[in-house]
This record gives C-alpha cells, structure tokens and sequence, in this order.
C-alpha cells in the first residue's frame, strides 16, 4: 500500500493514525503543498487532492472510503493469522 499525503492535513493524520493503529504496512510518499506540483498524485487517482491510498490496483481518495478499506484489510489480515 501507499499513501500519498501532506504533513499539515487533518485528513491525512487520520488515516497515518488508522494505518498505525492498525499496524498496516505501507509506503510514505510526501507530496507537495502546492496542488498542482502532485504529479503522482494525479497520475494515480487523476485528481490531485490528499489523502490518495493506493492498494495494488484500487485507489481511493475519500476518507471515509480510505478508512473503512484499511479495516476491511485488517480484519482480512487478522483471520487469515488466525
């Protein structure tokens, strides 16, 4: 997985909170403030707002979606340990 994100944004804390509460693995990628300076951030889900988590091929932008992927893959990940 990789997260694209900004270190000032609210929204993005909320999910590095989720991705660490959770103990997921991931790849940090910063990117710039100025919006249009986030060239891999639009090439990968072509638009250029934070947070942008990027799981193999799904890709998702909002949150809310974000938030509820990361518990999906967890629980996953908590039952194939058993």
């Amino acid at each position: 997985m990789t997260l694209y994100h900004v270190h000032w944004c609210p929204e993005c804390e909320v999910v590095r909170r989720k991705l660490a509460e959770l103990q997921l693995p991931y790849d940090d990628i910063v990117v710039p403030d100025f919006r249009p300076q986030r060239k891999e951030v639009f090439a990968v889900s072509g638009q250029y707002y934070v947070p942008v988590l990027q799981d193999g091929d799904v890709v998702l932008s909002e949150t809310e979606a974000i938030l509820a992927h990361l518990d999906s893959k967890a629980g996953s990940r908590r039952l194939a340990n058993g």
